[in-house]
This record gives structure tokens, C-alpha cells and sequence, in this order.
């Protein structure tokens, strides 16, 4: 009797173990086929490209996740209507309606462009925990996210002025022609 319990318990358990591992192969193929999905829409340069194409203080926030000071952003208190842009790469990050004033100090945006515009990333730095925001394309930091903001989203995306570009939406339909 004790014989036939062990013989299902190993075919039991070879079962398992064969289902496990179609499972992890499929999830890790899965994995791989999203990744290089995501890499092939990536803006990639070295460090030294990217210090020939950004000013000091652009590379400063966008590659080395620096912070401008508050109140000092060219884009802080512009309340045109346009299009925000990664100062990197271009990427389309928030349309101006979304913009608001909060009086931190950064321009504040409550909603990103569309879905794929920005990456969310845990930031355990400076003895906090916050929420890091960088462009999808080329992982350009931007600044943080905030719960704090105005309805619907109630979120605050607080960025730097200097890692983003403005084009008023009349430059912005001249783009398109």
C-alpha cells in the first residue's frame, strides 16, 4: 500500500512539476518578448552623446536625476495652451490642459500625455519613498508624482522645466503640415 501512495505522489508531483515549468517558460517568454518590444521603441545614446546634445543642466536632471531649484523653471508659470515634450528625446509627454498651478515650485501637470508616455518608477532616495517619473523613450528623468493633485486623477506630476520642451499648439500644428 505504501508503495502505491509513493507511486502517485511521484506522478503527482511530476505533473506538477512539468505544468510549473510550461507555466515559467511561457511567462518568461512572455517576459522576453515584452522587453525587447519595449527596447526596440527605446532612444538610446552613451553617456557621452547625450552630454553633446543636452546642456549641462539638462544632463544634470535628465541623465543623472538631478533636481532644478523651485520657482527657477522656464516653464513653471506658463500657462499657454501646447504640448509638453521630453527634452531628450522629443517624446510627447503633457498636453497644457492638464496643467495647474500648485505653488510648489515645478511646473505641475495632473495627467500624462496618453498611457505610454511616462514610467513610474519607486524612488527609496534622500531617505523617502516616493515616485519617479522618466520619459518611456529614452529614461530621462522628469521629477516625481504625487497623490496631492486635482480631480480625476488626484495626482500631481511635479517636473522639471528643464527637462522638457513647450510648443504652442499653433507650432504644434505647423509640425503636422
Amino acid at each position: 500500500m505504501k508503495d502505491m501512495y509513493f507511486m502517485v505522489f511521484i506522478v503527482f508531483f511530476a505533473i506538477f512539476a512539468s505544468d510549473c515549468n510550461s507555466e515559467n517558460s511561457k511567462t518568461d517568454n512572455d517576459v522576453k518578448q515584452q522587453k525587447n518590444n519595449i527596447m526596440s521603441d527605446k532612444y538610446q545614446k552613451t553617456e557621452e552623446e547625450w552630454k553633446q546634445i543636452l546642456s549641462p543642466d539638462e544632463f544634470m536632471v535628465l541623465r543623472k536625476k538631478g533636481t532644478e531649484r523651485p520657482h527657477t523653471g522656464e516653464y513653471n508659470l506658463n500657462f499657454k495652451d501646447g504640448v509638453y515634450l521630453c527634452k531628450g528625446c522629443g517624446n510627447k509627454l503633457f498636453d497644457s490642459d492638464t496643467k495647474f498651478e500648485s505653488h510648489c515650485g515645478w511646473p505641475s501637470f495632473s495627467d500624462v500625455s496618453n498611457n505610454n508616455a511616462v514610467r513610474e518608477i519607486k524612488d527609496s532616495t534622500h531617505g523617502m519613498i516616493r515616485t519617479e517619473v522618466v520619459c518611456s523613450k529614452c529614461g530621462g528623468h522628469l521629477g516625481h508624482v504625487f497623490d496631492d493633485g486635482p480631480n480625476p486623477t488626484g495626482l500631481r506630476y511635479c517636473i522639471n522645466s528643464v527637462s522638457i520642451d513647450f510648443l504652442t499648439t499653433s507650432e504644434e500644428d505647423d509640425g503636422k503640415n
